[in-house]
C-alpha cells in the first residue's frame, strides 16, 4: 500500500468523522492522523485479568478461591 492509499483513507475517515457524535469524531480524527503519518503511536495492550487456576480435570483449584 502506498502513500496515496493512506492519504485517501485519511480523507474518507475525516468525511465520516464530520457526521459522527463528538466521542466517535475524535477517535476517527485520531485514526485519520495515523493514516496521514502525523502521529506515530504504538498500541498499548490492556492488562489481562488473572487466569483462574484449574486442575487437569478442569475444575477450579479449591485453594484459588
Amino acid at each position: 500500500m502506498n502513500e496515496d492509499f493512506y492519504r485517501e483513507r485519511a480523507r474518507e475517515v475525516r468525511d465520516i468523522a464530520a457526521k459522527a457524535d463528538p466521542f466517535i469524531k475524535q477517535r476517527l480524527l485520531d485514526l485519520a492522523d495515523r493514516y496521514d503519518g502525523k502521529r506515530k503511536t504504538s498500541v498499548t495492550p490492556l492488562p489481562s485479568a488473572p487466569a483462574a487456576t484449574q486442575n487437569p480435570s478442569g475444575e477450579r483449584d479449591s485453594s484459588s478461591g
